[in-house]
């Protein structure tokens, strides 16, 4: 294995540790029980299913963990209130009941959101939510009151039995307007539901397969690999290095959400012509920073209509507002982003729900895009296109399981369905279940945890929230990995992420890129917070780490970068202008 790690190094693609592990454990043996094929939030919950059984299971992602749709999300861990309308009960009480076992599995990054429906009527949209429930195909119209009354009672019915989050209420203008004073007037009452948020969807993926790991030491998951059919099995090649090793496997499961029939065509070579499981729709988000958007909010996810009947949202996070979602459909899956009339299309929506507040372009710190891998549907209103999910199984010399549909809120009853379906196809029972199952620093987690740090390692307090925050109960194990190193190093002064923290990252969770760090195991970018200094500094830090000579650094900084401007609306120009204004903050 060392011999192998020297020949890579001398190519400038020295790996960590942790992933030459990986790697070993191929060479060893390429025989496991299931490939999953898809690393976002619903492979790697499959991935974690079956290997919790007892099986050995390949997970191949060809970017990395939760890079795709699984990061393209509202951020929201709901119920799903508006299903309600489309007659989907089972699946907004299968979502409530998965959004209450995240908020007791994974507290350290799933919290409780008041969320606030400003209302405009009284009674309109109940005849079209009555046609919409009894299956007829409209458009819908502008919800009063009364309908949204309806819905918020079936909400609280279905969790009358096992209540986490409190009831609804519901309030006049005159009481509305004194707590959010700059909404617009021309309402008539305001309702309050509760539901919850996900802080770090990216970094949830990762603690998962770390969990995993360590449940299954056999099992692999692979990010920055591809694989492929071969007449005797299949190979998967490793994109860091090049490396390809030959597996087999008893089952394959597809999990690669809106590139599903793409998948299908080169791993189970399906008849030309054959029909398509998936119809994605685009959606696209704005993280703004907004002062007066942000205190305009009052703590709450307002949840409101724009003029074209499609439910908008905006809500504090992370120290900005997120802002969303189109909702486009697409033809064919690709990477996408944030196109200027998307950008433009949300910026007019909360002019429409705050009309007194300014939001210029220049608010906009970031975006980002991604295509719901819904199934396929005829419906003329996208709206209207269930979140639903379901598994396909397709015969040949190897079953092959199909993921269709699912949304982030119930990746892990998806996960169940599919993995109990591979089990009877395998004759394996069932040994454990992982609705009560802690996640990663979910585990024992409680909201005195920042301070249990401050007082075992003295840090600082804000330095000791920030680690309790991003990773948990976790934050033990990153404290003392950088306790043998200089961990009073920040990155630029202003940001609490230091040197050592990066190191950390890079041989304790999956990073093999750039892109790995910024956009996915912080949250730096999302957070408007990456400069160009930051870019070469984190770049220097992950080089010397990963045994990267100054050509690779430099592509790699380079790279991140264009991926930056083209899929996230950060310029070079944008980064500098940060560079500057964060190092005269400094100064």
């Amino acid at each position: 294995m060392e011999l192998s790690r020297c020949l890579r190094a001398a190519n400038g693609e020295a790996m960590s540790e942790q992933r030459d592990k990986k790697l070993e454990l191929m060479r060893r043996d390429g025989r496991f029980d299931v490939i999953v094929v898809g690393g976002g939030i619903n492979g790697i919950g499959v991935y974690r299913e079956l290997a919790a059984q007892g099986l050995r299971v390949l997970l191949v992602e060809r970017n990395d963990f939760c890079s795709g749709c699984s990061a393209a999300l509202s951020r929201m861990i709901h119920g799903g209130l508006r299903y309600l309308e489309n007659g989907e009960f089972d699946l907004v009480r299968e979502s409530l009941r998965e959004r209450d076992a995240l908020l007791r599995n994974a507290a350290h990054m799933v919290r409780p959101l008041p969320t606030t429906i400003p209302v405009n009527s009284v009674f309109s949209g109940l005849l079209n939510g009555t046609a919409s429930f009894l299956g007829l195909s409209r458009q819908p119209s502008s919800r009063g009151a009364l309908p949204v009354k309806i819905g918020l009672a079936m909400y609280d019915w279905i969790t009358r039995e096992r209540r986490a989050l409190p009831r609804h209420s519901f309030r006049g203008r005159d009481e509305t307007l004194k707590l959010w004073p700059r909404l617009n007037p021309r309402l008539l009452y305001s309702a309050t539901y509760h539901d919850a948020w996900i802080s770090y969807p990216e970094r949830m993926g990762v603690e998962l397969v770390l969990d995993t790991e360590r449940l299954s030491p056999q099992s692999v998951a692979l990010n920055h690999a591809r694989i492929t059919r071969r007449q005797d099995g299949f190979e998967v090649e490793d994109r860091i290095t090049g490396e390809t090793f030959a597996v087999g496997a008893r089952a394959i499961v597809n999990a690669t959400g809106a590139w599903l029939d793409d998948a299908l065509d080169q791993l189970a070579r399906r008849s030309p012509g054959s029909k398509p499981f998936v119809s994605g729709t685009k959606g696209s988000h704005l993280v703004i920073e907004n002062a007066d958007l942000h205190e305009a909010l009052n703590g709450h996810m307002i949840y409101f209509e724009n003029t074209d009947g499609r439910v908008c949202i905006v809500f504090p996070y992370l120290g900005k507002v997120l802002a969303g979602a189109t909702d486009i459909r697409v033809e064919k899956a690709s990477r996408v982003r944030c196109e200027p009339e998307e950008r433009d299309y949300i910026v007019e929506a909360l002019k429409s729900v705050f009309p007194a507040i300014v939001i210029a372009e220049g608010d906009v710190v970031y975006s980002f895009s991604g295509i719901r891998p819904l199934p396929l549907s005829n419906q003329e209103f996208t709206g209207r296109i269930s979140r639903g999910h379901f598994v396909h199984r397709l015969d040949g010399p190897l079953p092959h399981f199909c993921l269709v549909g699912g949304k982030w809120t119930t990746f892990r009853a998806f996960a169940e369905q599919t993995a109990d379906a591979v089990l009877a196809e395998l004759d394996v029972p069932r040994k454990t279940g992982t609705l009560d199952m802690a996640i990663g620093g979910g585990a024992g987690f409680s909201a005195g945890h920042a301070g249990e740090l401050v007082e075992r390692y003295g840090i600082p307090d804000e330095r000791a929230a920030y680690l309790a925050d991003l990773y948990g109960t976790r934050a033990g194990e990153v404290l003392a990995f950088c306790a043998g190193r200089d961990d009073d190093i920040a990155l630029d002064g202003l940001c609490q992420t230091t040197a050592a923290e990066i190191a950390f990252l890079v041989q304790r969770e999956c990073v093999c890129r750039l892109g790995d760090i910024l956009l996915r195991r912080t949250p730096l970018a999302i957070r408007g917070e990456v400069s160009g200094a930051l870019i070469d500094s984190v770049a220097a830090i992950l080089a010397a780490e990963a045994g990267w000579d100054e050509e690779k650094t430099r592509r790699e900084a380079g790279d991140f970068r264009a991926e930056l401007e083209t899929f996230h609306g950060v310029s070079g120009e944008m980064l500098e202008r940060r560079t500057r204004d964060r190092r005269n903050a400094c100064a």
